[in-house]
């Protein structure tokens, strides 16, 4: 393919824009040192284990290595510098033993979902959500938002003009919205983790906890979300353990202390929804062909729930994902991103001591001047440079560093 020179420049330097924005953080530092946090991970697919490294060991030791990113995962300490993986880490050299805190689910083995399939980003058409407690990735039609699409059918090409923001990704694969857009809620926790967590096990199926439902096997899914107002659960407190106040023996309560006192033993209420007799049909039978039990939380979902100490509090203290949003670590942002080749160029020269940097400037203004007077001639004649001709002269300017060494 021709090329003018100058667009062989633009096209390099829209390659370098693309890069620092795809990768805009210094990857230079692994993160074990950091301890346990949630971070991104990546699974090696060539080391063949059910082990997850860091953004930064993968760029930087595991380059050639195929790999799958498993998106961030919560209290995981970076498996690569550990004797767990045969393959040496290059950013963090002391051997370390392996990783006894880190919890290792289907992901590490290269399944997803409930389905236990494996992802293949060049065949999956579904897009898939993963659960806020599990962290594990569920296919559309495994939690009942779409038909399962066939996997030997091609995807058509995006339709032209404009898209809708709120379908799903998967929509451009040529399959229609799901049920339950992404625009719909805001967090997905899976029905297993349902039904481990009390408080979500109770919110089911109300208000901003929406489940895909259907009332027969026969009858198509349908989202349930119950509109009732939350009433006040009284939760019943035994005052027969507390033993009677003593009654001062110099004066008598006043009427105002008595009243306090008397509003100090209510007992206290838990603001939670009624429970939904659907939603708990479904989560008590985990073979129920009504509904797998999955909830979609919508927007603000942390700000709802009921904070009463008796119920509700501590399932929540004990998940605390679903009372404020985690941080995900990132590495440090790079200082060369975004810079240009001669920029880049230039920096990198300014790092060599003086000798080492007036022996690289005089081989760069030799090599400035051979590619001159090499595509003298193509300007000369209006000829346009192809790939190769550049090929060439590199070639060329190879053989002769050669033949001087």
């Amino acid at each position: 393919m021709a090329a003018t020179l100058q667009e062989y420049l633009d096209s390099q330097e829209n390659l370098l824009k693309e890069a620092s924005e795809a990768l805009p953080h210094q990857f230079n530092q692994c993160t074990y040192p950091l301890g346990s946090l949630r971070q991104p991970v990546y699974l090696c697919i060539t080391c063949n284990l059910p082990r997850g490294i860091c953004s930064a060991c993968s760029i930087a030791c595991h380059t050639d290595h195929e790999q799958t990113e498993l998106f961030p995962k919560r209290d995981f300490r970076c498996d690569c510098p550990t004797s767990a993986l045969p393959h040496p880490c290059h950013l963090h050299k002391t051997p370390e033993e392996p990783n006894t805190s880190n919890a290792y689910g289907q992901n590490f083995g290269g399944v997803f979902c409930r389905c236990g399939r494996p992802y293949d980003p060049n065949t999956e058409r579904e897009t898939m959500i993963q659960c806020l407690s599990c962290e594990d990735w569920f296919h559309e039609s495994c939690c009942n938002l779409r038909e399962k699409p066939e996997p030997e059918a091609e995807a058509p090409a995006a339709p032209e003009g404009d898209v809708d923001d709120a379908a799903s990704d998967a929509s451009s694969s040529g399959l229609p919205p799901p049920m339950i857009r992404a625009s719909d809620y805001d967090s997905f926790v899976c029905a297993a983790c349902v039904r481990k967590i009390p408080t979500l096990l109770r919110y089911a199926g109300t208000e901003g906890c929406l489940m895909a439902v259907r009332d027969a096997p026969s009858l198509p899914w349908k989202v349930l979300a119950s509109a009732q107002d939350p009433v006040v659960v009284v939760v019943d407190e035994s005052a027969s353990t507390s033993e009677a106040p003593v009654v001062p023996s110099k004066r008598a309560l006043s009427p105002s202390a008595r009243e306090g006192e008397r509003e100090a033993k209510k007992p206290r209420a838990c603001l939670a929804p009624p429970l939904n007799p659907v939603a708990q049909q479904i989560l008590a039978d985990s073979s129920s062909e009504l509904g797998a039990g999955d909830v979609f939380l919508t927007e603000d979902f942390r700000e709802r729930w009921c904070r009463c100490e008796e119920e509700c509090l501590p399932s929540l203290e004990a998940n605390a994902f679903l009372l404020q949003e985690e941080e995900t670590y990132e590495p440090p942002e790079d200082p060369d991103s975004g810079l240009s080749l001669e920029e880049l160029g230039m920096r990198a020269l300014n790092r060599l001591p003086r000798e080492r940097a007036i022996d690289g400037i005089h081989a760069f203004n030799a090599m400035r001047d051979n590619l001159v007077q090499y595509l003298r001639p193509f300007a000369n004649e209006g000829k346009v440079v192809g790939d190769e001709d550049v090929k060439a002269f590199f070639d060329n300017l190879k053989e002769q560093s050669a033949k001087a060494v």
